[in-house]
């Protein structure tokens, strides 16, 4: 219940407590003038203390709101309200009623409460993944909620995804995130004593509509009740009275367990003092346990003896193991020395190889430094000799052709000119008959390359529709082994791997990695009714048979990692994500229909709920019609006007069908919803055979153009040689006609010139004589140096062969004593490891003797806590530990016959102790329960006056707004049987003669509510009310009077905020700071922001 009520006795008048604020001086606004202002009203309608006097409210004033995405609009706002009266006007579908479904969802109501909706995803506007609320809220004054932190508003912000979930932002006024909790948001309501669920505080349109049509009392009734939250009130006392009913009832059981807990003490206390027989033998068995401890000790002490002992005799004999080691190492040591020595002698003998080596290396160069100038030489001798030869030789050729000469005739004759010129003229015919060869040769090698060319168009052709043949018989080979695989497992229709798959998922579902099992396939979990239209379903819901549905996105990845382990990334089954259910959706309002022709979920028998909504959100498949002719789907698609709520239609050739266009199946039949598997074998069989004939026709045609392709490629070839020998013979002609065609007549020669080179050739050659004969004595010269050379190379090569064979006994020697070396090593070695076991054996026995004593101190420490004397004791541990057993027996036979004495006194002190207990809380919850009855006794009785308060205060009111239309009314309301019936008597007319509200016009039954619905205003506290199209069906006298009256109570709580929505213009409102109208424009095409202008804009804004 609010937080301002006040409770009155019987008789009294209901009135509304005085409300007093105080305005500070510098708020302009709220102040008038300097001074502190007392603002006070007494709630009675018209006698309202002057407006001035009031002030604006502090916290829970809706400031601004603004939208993104919700419902059918892209974006709206932001709005600004004024602090006191705000009218939001516009046509049908500027935004008005979003704008308050937006206040009620953005506080954290639900889709029920606006009357538009089920679910909170059916707010975000179709083709958007989400949708955003902001509502800024004020926080003022000494009731602000976390001032320090929010400032002096409280910003809302709420995100709603696709999937209906909230996610909730509450900012500071600098916009800093201050919590993203909804508690913290219902903490902030309740402070602010924000009544989101309220149907008076906030009053959608069709919930205004329901109440105007109501003609139930008992709809009234409640509908009062809910307003001025006395339902809340008696459903918690309701509450309370049902718990303490149970309380009772465990009170009486325990009174009952409690009688049973005291006759129990009884029995206990009469065994526990019976019990006094076993103290000597338990004493005797202290005493066998105390030398059983001292035993332990003893026997110990005497197994650490031979330990000592042999730790002794072993330490002696390492003596031993130090004399051989050193002796070993004085003969390593002998040995050392004589490797070093002879070591050395080595290395003096290869000090001088290395001494020698150098100019052994040196001489080595020299040789080959002058047999490279040698054979320089011996060249230089060799050319100068052929360039002799040659002068010779272009001598004799010279001599010749100066006799030639003098012999010769000077002139050529006249019948060789003709002789050439007939040549020429044969040599060019036959050119011309060659290019006319050449021509015809390119035409036919052309004619080749086309016919190549389009048979390889052909055969690329052919290969194509071969592999797609192959891969044709490949599918229907694999859906044949499906299909018989299915004869066993029908679960293997839909994939070899899907068994395995449903496996895994039952083995990580018994895991718990799962929060609920996935579904799947779903095509698995569908059956026909009709089986003509299997084809038909499966065009329509394409890879649907084949997916699954989880429950959430974190059991997605899960599935998304078990399929991994089966299906290659590119070829995995769909995964759909929805939240399951347990009911099917209600689709019978927006489903398709036609009476001749069934829907796709009217021909499926679909037993999952959470599959066939699965199938309604992915597909739609209750939009969607089967028809089995395609002429009749076309007429009823396309030539007349759509059956209701159809999408698109399907025929049973799975041919889909759009009130626009046609699109044919690419399926010949149904692969997975096919009820007779046999027939479908049979006919896959069938298909395969027949791909398999058009595969092997297909390779009979490519390997007869291939056949071709080489034939026309070899006769190409033919050709291309053709016209290549064409093509010499031509140029060989053309060279000669020009070679023809260039000859000259004969020169007369003149003789004397090559007498004069005959004797330039004889100067040369006597020249060349002398420098082949200097040639010669260098030759000689380099020759003789370069044997010297490779003789003295010779030498020392010699000499350091000689040396490294002196090394070589040496060597021997080293590697004899090396081994020598190693050899005494190794039982240096091998004395070392027997000294070491030997050492490691005294550890061994030293740990083994520390354990003990450690073990010794142990037991002693423990002997002494048992008895703290030692005991002396001759007797082995195992002789005292058998006495100790057989006195144990017959202290277990002396309990069996009395009890266990510990047990039995335990008992009895948690009988006692629970007795105790039990009592208490019986005493305590009785005392309790006549506190509760008489607190409950007295808050029933207040709950009675309250409510009697607040129905005569509801009636006062109401019968006050009727009065001033001149109306007379009554309201009557019956607590017993929980209705509220109220009679209207409109215009002057005794009032004898009230009348039901439903023989009111539609005018005059609004006017009546909007009285009735200022009555609960005035029994209720809230800081905003909202009022959605008030006057939908008020004339304009009653439209004028409702609103003066709302006005006034407005003026009169000015600390409180009023939104009305209404499609009226609101022209004719009073100009008033208090009063602001936000103006909402019809959305334009391509418009995504409804802009609003308030009271005082211009016209022209609107452009």
């Amino acid at each position: 219940m609010s937080k301002r009520k006040e409770y009155v006795s019987d008789g009294m008048l209901p009135t509304k407590r005085i409300k007093t604020e105080v305005v500070k001086e510098n708020d302009p606004d709220e102040a008038n003038g300097g001074n502190w202002k007392i603002a006070a009203h007494n709630g009675q309608s018209g006698d309202c203390l002057p407006s001035s006097l009031l002030n604006e409210g502090e916290v829970g004033i809706i400031e601004s709101i603004s939208l993104k995405n919700f419902m059918c609009h892209a974006c709206l706002g932001p709005f600004k309200f004024g602090p006191n009266v705000n009218f939001v006007v516009g046509n049908n579908g500027s935004g008005k009623s979003a704008v308050l479904t937006a206040l009620i969802v953005g506080l954290g109501g639900k889709a029920t409460a606006t009357n538009r909706g089920y679910s909170i995803k059916g707010f975000v506007k179709s083709g958007q993944n989400s949708a955003d609320i902001s509502i800024t809220l004020r926080n003022r004054g000494p009731d602000a909620f976390k001032p320090d932190k929010y400032g002096e508003v409280v910003i809302v912000e709420q995100h709603i995804s696709g999937d209906g979930i909230r996610h909730y932002k509450l900012k500071s006024q600098s916009g800093h995130l201050v919590s993203t909790k909804k508690e913290e948001l219902n903490t902030i309501l309740d402070q602010f004593n924000i009544q989101v669920d309220n149907p008076v505080s906030i009053l959608t349109q069709e919930m205004s509509k329901h109440f105007l049509q109501s003609k139930s009392e008992a709809d009234k009734y409640k509908f009062f009740m809910k307003a001025t939250q006395l339902e809340q009130m008696r459903d918690d006392y309701s509450y309370i009275m049902r718990k303490k009913a149970l309380t009772n009832e465990k009170i009486e059981k325990q009174d009952e367990n409690l009688s049973e807990l005291k006759d129990q003490v009884k029995e206990k206390e009469e065994r526990y003092k019976s019990l006094s027989s076993l103290n000597e033998l338990l004493e005797k068995l202290e005493q066998l346990k105390n030398q059983m401890a001292w035993a332990l000790v003893i026997e110990i002490e005497k197994q650490m003896q031979p330990i000592k002992d042999h730790i002794k005799v072993e330490e002696s004999r390492t003596i031993k193991y130090d004399q051989k080691i050193e002796e070993w190492q004085i003969k390593v040591n002998e040995t050392e020395e004589n490797f070093e020595a002879t070591q050395n002698q080595l290395l003096k003998i290869t000090e001088e190889v290395q001494i020698l080596r150098p100019q052994c290396t040196t001489l080595k160069e020299d040789v080959q430094g002058n047999n490279k100038t040698c054979k320089e030489s011996e060249a230089t001798f060799h050319r100068y000799r052929t360039q002799l030869k040659q002068l010779e030789k272009d001598h004799d050729q010279l001599q010749r052709r100066i006799n030639e000469l003098r012999n010769s005739v000077n002139q050529s004759s006249e019948a060789d000119l003709r002789k050439r010129q007939e040549r020429i003229n044969n040599l060019q015919d036959q050119l011309k008959t060659l290019e006319a060869r050449e021509t015809s040769t390119i035409q036919q090698l052309e004619q080749f390359q086309h016919a190549i060319n389009k048979s390889k168009d052909e055969h690329y052709k052919l290969g194509r529709e071969e592999q797609d043949a192959k891969n044709s018989v490949e599918s229907r080979k694999k859906q044949l082994n499906n299909l018989r695989a299915s004869r066993t497992n029908q679960l293997k229709r839909f994939g070899e791997s899907i068994p395995a798959l449903l496996e895994a998922i039952e083995e990580a579902h018994r895991q718990g990695r799962f929060k609920k099992k996935p579904i799947g396939p779903l095509g698995a979990c569908l059956r026909l009714k009709n089986p003509e239209y299997a084809l038909a379903v499966e065009s329509c819901l394409k890879s649907l048979p084949l997916s699954f549905c989880c429950d959430n996105y974190r059991d997605e990845q899960v599935l998304q990692t078990l399929m991994s382990r089966y299906f290659n990334s590119g070829k995995r089954p769909q995964i759909n994500v929805c939240e399951f259910s347990n009911q099917v959706y209600n689709v019978k309002d927006r489903a398709a229909y036609h009476r001749d022709f069934q829907t796709v979920l009217d021909v499926l028998e679909i037993d999952n709920p959470v599959v066939a909504n699965c199938l309604v959100d992915m597909r739609g498949i209750e939009k969607v019609l089967l028809i089995s002719n395609n002429s009749k789907a076309r007429e009823v698609m396309q030539q007349q006007r759509a059956p209701v709520n159809c999408r698109e239609a399907f025929t049973a050739a799975g041919d889909q069908v759009f009130a626009n266009r046609y699109y044919s199946s690419e399926m010949d039949r149904a692969r997975y919803l096919g009820s007779d598997v046999e027939a479908e074998i049979s006919q896959l069989e069938l298909e395969v055979n027949n791909k398999m004939a058009q595969v092997s026709h297909f390779q009979q045609q490519l390997h007869s153009v291939e056949e071709e392709i080489k034939i026309n490629e070899t006769h190409m070839k033919t050709k291309q040689m053709q016209i290549r020998k064409i093509q010499g013979s031509v140029t060989k002609i053309k060279l000669e006609i020009t070679d023809l065609e260039n000859v000259d007549e004969p020169q007369s020669v003149d003789i004397s010139t090559l007498e004069e080179e005959m004797q330039d050739i004889c100067q040369r050659i006597e020249s060349h004589k002398e420098k082949l004969e200097q040639a010669r004595k260098k030759m000689d010269v380099h020759r003789k140096i370069l044997d010297e050379a490779e003789q003295k190379y010779k030498e020392m090569k010699e000499k350091i062969n000689v040396i490294a064979e002196d090394a070589d006994p040496i060597k021997d020697e080293l590697n004899k004593i090396d081994a020598e070396v190693g050899k005494c090593k190794h039982h240096k070695r091998h004395y070392e490891e027997k000294k070491r076991e030997h050492m490691d054996g005294i550890d061994k026995l030293k740990e083994n003797l520390k354990n003990k004593e450690t073990i010794l101190e142990e037991n002693t420490a423990k002997a002494k806590q048992i008895f703290a004397e030692r005991i002396e004791v001759t007797r082995t541990p195992k002789s005292i530990d058998m006495e100790i057993n057989r006195l144990r027996e017959r202290i277990n036979r002396e309990q069996e016959r009395h009890g266990n004495k510990e047990e039995i006194t335990r008992q009895y002190y948690d009988v006692l102790e629970t007795y105790k207990n039990v009592k208490s809380q019986i005493k305590n919850l009785k005392r309790f329960m006549q506190l509760l009855d008489k607190i409950m006794e007295e808050r029933h009785k207040a709950y009675k006056i309250f409510r009697r308060y607040i129905s005569l205060r509801c009636k006062y009111y109401f019968d006050s707004m009727l009065s001033q239309r001149g109306y007379h009314g009554k309201m009557s309301f019956d607590h017993k049987n929980a209705t509220l019936s109220i009679a209207v008597q409109p215009g002057e007319g005794d009032k004898a003669a009230l009348s039901d509200m439903r023989s009111l016009s539609g005018g005059e039954r609004s006017f009546s509510t909007v009285c009735f619905i200022l009555s609960l205003w005035d029994t209720m506290e809230s800081p905003f009310r909202c009022l959605d199209e008030f006057d939908v069906y008020m004339d304009m006298v009653n439209r004028r009077i409702s609103m003066d009256m709302m006005l006034k109570v407005a003026d009169s709580q000015r600390y409180r905020q009023f939104i009305f929505l209404t499609p009226q213009s609101m022209s004719s409102l009073p100009s008033s700071r208090l009063i602001r109208i936000l103006r909402m424009h019809d959305p334009e095409r391509g418009q995504t922001t409804l802009p609003f202008r308030p009271l005082d804009q211009a016209e022209d804004s609107d452009e």
